[in-house]
């Protein structure tokens, strides 16, 4: 396993996240519990989880089956812990969102659910924008100050909402937000042009999410023809579609040279040098196998260059305003 700093802090984690969201929506606790143990098995010590997921609205599912793993002696010292806030968990108006009582109040059921004392990463799941930053940053120093979040991250937001925030935080000699969990990919490249120059600048840390654009870049169309559908065509054709003959000629060159679709993607993201963790969303302890295969999975020049002539970036490429100017 390799490890990296969360961004601009001290802490140190793998370079692939365990994501949860499977948990209770498309897995029980016994197959959850496999895949983390598979993980931390092969060095993952990092894990993302949300309130939100699980089966039902409000029943936090996915961090219970978390907690219940972490309940093993000397488990919970080992992991990097995170989770997130701002889906409505209830039908109460207040129930939702980052004023300062939602966010004082799910991050105590959070650590209920969880069976833990403390959340290293605790991140706002979407930008708010009728809460101001006076009010935000309050409740999280008032957390990191009682000891029960380490880190505040962010999910979703646009390039100049993080530095907004940052700015904000700042203001208060406050640490701020220190990584964005962002949808990335190689279909999905739109945060080239702002969050990732606006992340680099800030010190912030890249953890994207879907780096397999929901299973649609695993072979999705090999194992349509073979009888096994995958994820993206058996739950989500919508993502294989408008990409099919990108992903059709993608398919076709891994073919060429010996390797899986899988690896290839998350090879790609690891190449990318603002990425410190992509977040991966396995159903089974097998599923990690290709991931962490990508991790000495090293692309040259001339493979990234056919990368991109297969799924282009947005614009021009690049950072914004270059990628649509002069």
């Amino acid at each position: 396993m390799e490890y990296t700093r969360l961004g601009r802090t001290g802490l140190t984690v793998s370079r692939l996240c365990v994501g949860t969201m499977n948990f209770g929506w498309q897995i029980g606790e016994p197959e959850s519990h496999a895949i983390l143990d598979r993980a931390a098995g092969s060095g993952v010590n990092f894990v993302d989880t949300a309130n939100m997921y699980g089966r039902e609205t409000g029943d936090g599912l996915s961090e219970r089956f978390v907690g219940s793993w972490l309940d093993a002696p000397g488990r919970r010292d080992r992991v990097v812990l995170a989770t997130k806030v701002y889906a409505p968990m209830s039908d109460d108006p207040n129930d939702r969102g980052l004023s300062a009582r939602h966010i004082i109040a799910s991050c105590e059921a959070s650590l209920r659910r969880l069976r833990t004392e403390w959340i290293d990463l605790f991140q706002m799941h979407h930008v708010d924008r009728r809460t101001p930053w006076e009010e935000i940053w309050q409740a999280m120093e008032t957390l990191v100050a009682q000891g029960k979040v380490r880190y505040v991250g962010s999910s979703n937001f646009a390039g100049w909402h993080l530095a907004r925030a940052q700015a904000a935080a700042d203001r208060r000699h406050f640490l701020g937000i220190v990584s964005e969990q962002c949808k990335y990919n190689l279909v999905t490249r739109h945060v080239e042009m702002e969050v990732l120059p606006a992340a680099a600048d800030l010190g912030i840390a890249i953890l994207p999410y879907s780096p397999l654009h929901f299973g649609a870049l695993s072979g999705a169309l090999r194992k349509q023809r073979d009888g096994v559908p995958g994820r993206a065509v058996l739950h989500a054709p919508e993502r294989v579609a408008p990409h099919r003959e990108a992903i059709e000629r993608y398919e076709r060159w891994c073919a060429g040279i010996g390797q899986d679709p899988t690896t290839i993607a998350l090879a790609w993201l690891l190449s990318r040098p603002e990425v410190t963790a992509p977040v991966l969303g396995p159903r089974t302890a097998g599923q990690l196998d290709l991931p962490i295969a990508a991790l000495s999975t090293e692309l040259d020049a001339e493979t990234l260059a056919v990368l991109d002539d297969i799924f282009p970036p947005v614009g021009n490429g690049g950072p914004a305003p270059e990628a649509w100017a002069w």
